[in-house]
């Protein structure tokens, strides 16, 4: 994979590069063969260079568990770890639903989504009826980001309740996992002074809501010619035609996971070793976890770096790796 990209790139062996490089796949409802055809028109138009595409199928997605990773921040607790795993505020979880959290944990009365779905013989849709129930109710309450407890109430008959976290997110895991199932994918890079990350996201890829994208932008293009395009229906909000990395950084994570491409391997990744950010600081955000910003503030290494182009992401990646301890300070 990465002989194959820096072949493309025409570099050296081992030879970073500081393009701004993104993951491109189309969504498994909207993969057609004019899709692809309209992807890479409009790839091509804005000046991006394809370095690669491909195929990846439903059982590939499912056995690797790369929509897990890709989704990581709720899949984690959906369908990786056990809820004894989890950093669960036992005031939060009482306050809510009345019960011990240690207690509900210790009888065997707390699951993850995946588990749900086993012991009650549940596909992902029928569990996410079931949660959505809860929700309607409000027996659900959120711990942080992307972390959801519901108390849901399984059978007819002889009903019986269990706590419950990220239900919803295997109706999600099914869109990519369900047979006959795939997505279509794309390496890209492209020089940042011809097409700002922003503008890579904004005007190129549009907005999460498709109805709202601007005239000419990938997700425009499917919402408007979505029968033209063989779709079965309109795009929306969850099921928006295409995906596109938020950052550089987040690109290369994504290749890391889809792909299989070593850090080392990786143009971007290259750039970032040389220019001294670890392969283990790389590992670690690559779950997008939570670190000190430079403002004293909180929260995920994704969002900090979300929209900038490769070099200013190399210099922030640099200055929030040593506000965080993960690189020495010269």
């Amino acid at each position: 994979m990465g002989n194959l990209i820096n072949k493309l790139l025409c570099m050296p062996e081992n030879e970073g590069s500081s393009k701004n490089m993104a993951f491109v796949f189309i969504k498994p409802h909207a993969v057609t063969e004019a899709t692809k055809k309209l992807v890479a028109e409009v790839l091509a138009a804005k000046g991006l260079t394809i370095l690669e595409q491909g195929e990846l199928t439903a059982e590939e997605i499912d056995k690797k568990r790369l929509i897990d990773q890709h989704y990581y921040a709720i899949a984690s607790k959906a369908t990786i770890l056990k809820p004894a795993q989890l950093n669960v505020p036992a005031d939060k979880f009482k306050a809510k639903f009345g019960d011990d959290w240690q207690v509900q944990l210790d009888a065997g009365k707390v699951l993850n989504a995946s588990d749900a779905c086993a012991k009650y013989g549940l596909s992902a849709e029928e569990l996410g009826k079931v949660w959505d129930v809860a929700s309607a109710k409000k027996l659900l309450v959120k711990f942080g980001g992307g972390f959801y407890c519901a108390k849901l109430t399984f059978g007819t008959k002889k009903k019986e309740t269990a706590y419950v976290f990220n239900g919803f997110f295997m109706r999600m895991r099914n869109k990519f996992t369900a047979p006959g199932k795939r997505i279509h994918y794309y390496v890209v890079s492209w020089e940042a002074e011809k097409l700002s990350w922003k503008d890579f996201r904004g005007k190129l890829l549009g907005p999460t809501d498709p109805a709202k994208a601007p005239s000419g932008s990938l997700r425009a293009e499917i919402y408007s010619r979505w029968q033209e395009l063989g779709l079965s229906r309109a795009p929306d909000v969850g099921d928006n035609g295409v995906h596109a990395s938020a950052s550089p950084f987040e690109g290369l994570c994504e290749r890391m996971n889809w792909l299989a491409t070593p850090t080392a391997k990786d143009p971007y990744g290259m750039y970032l070793l040389d220019k001294g950010i670890t392969e283990a600081t790389i590992s670690a955000w690559s779950y997008d976890p939570q670190v000190l910003y430079l403002d004293g503030g909180q929260g995920s290494v994704w969002d900090v770096l979300e929209d900038l182009d490769s070099e200013p992401l190399c210099e922030k990646a640099l200055a929030l790796a040593q506000a965080n301890s993960a690189l020495p300070i010269p």
